[in-house]
């Protein structure tokens, strides 16, 4: 028998299913398939309505079911899930600690593929702290376990390493590695980190001082983004134009984004996320 998980890693992947099951004595391994879908169930409709807490808690059930009968691809879904969601609350030692089923030293055999995506997650993790030679590690372990051919983590690994080169001014090797991840997402019809790399294109163009050559890309990626419903990376993209317009001096069309972005955080209920653009509202001054 089989059944199957849903996960999503927000600056990562998109979607992807996993299916796997083990033989227990007890109950039956049916009933607790069960069990775990309708943990999952209930915590994407938490999670989707911005209840975090509630969806941590699905989440976990979920989790102690696929423990209970050893289904590793269950377990590495919904370790990655249940770091998610701690992330979305801030509470980021708790979100590193959630992989530790899959990563740190675990008695049971994962597949390369489930390892790579947990150490992406927690490379993504280190990232948002600003822990880069952590990311860095992790994001080669990533790539290691991913292999040499690539697997169908590539757009984001090489993505991650766009992230980690900007952030260290490094926008040739950041334009690089968005383009790679642009032709591995491309390829491989993932619509979620082509949007991600163009994205990373916009804001390479706009740490190079160009506002012009950011709005391309970033408009591509708000539209892909519109179209996936993907509210986090929607209020991005906005954002990114936001800083794109202010840059080119249209203060006007800067603050619209700005708005539009606020109003997208505000219904998403992320807090940080409304913080950081009224900021930046608030630096537009009151000029147009």
């Amino acid at each position: 028998m089989m059944h199957c998980v849903a996960f999503r890693l927000f600056v990562v992947a998109g979607l992807a299913l996993l299916a796997a099951c083990a033989q227990q004595p007890g109950k039956p391994l049916a009933s607790r398939q069960a069990e775990a879908i309708e943990a999952n169930r209930k915590a994407e409709l938490r999670f989707r309505s911005g209840d975090f807490d509630g969806a941590v808690q699905q989440y976990r059930e979920a989790l102690r079911i696929e423990q209970s009968i050893e289904d590793v691809d269950g377990i590495a879904a919904n370790a990655i899930n249940l770091s998610i969601a701690y992330q979305r609350l801030g509470k980021h030692a708790e979100a590193r600690a959630s992989l530790a089923p899959v990563l740190d030293h675990s008695r049971l055999s994962f597949p390369p593929a489930r390892l790579a995506q947990a150490a992406l997650r927690r490379a993504v993790l280190d990232f948002d702290e600003r822990r880069y030679a952590g990311a860095a590690e992790w994001l080669e372990k990533a790539t290691t376990w991913c292999g040499q051919q690539g697997c169908a983590l590539s757009g984001a690994i090489n993505n991650v390493r766009g992230l980690l080169a900007l952030e260290e001014g490094r926008t040739d090797a950041a334009a690089a590695s968005a383009r790679a991840a642009l032709d591995a997402s491309r390829g491989s019809g993932d619509r979620v980190e082509a949007a991600n790399a163009m994205r990373l294109l916009g804001n390479v163009a706009i740490r190079a001082g160009d506002a012009a050559a950011a709005l391309a890309p970033l408009t591509e990626a708000l539209a892909i983004d519109r179209e996936l419903a993907l509210p986090r990376k929607i209020y991005l993209d906005l954002v990114g134009l936001g800083r794109a317009s202010a840059l080119g001096g249209e203060r006007a069309a800067a603050r619209t984004y700005y708005e539009r972005a606020l109003a997208v955080s505000e219904a998403d209920r992320d807090a940080q996320g409304s913080a950081e653009v009224r900021d930046l509202i608030r630096a537009l001054g009151d000029n147009p």
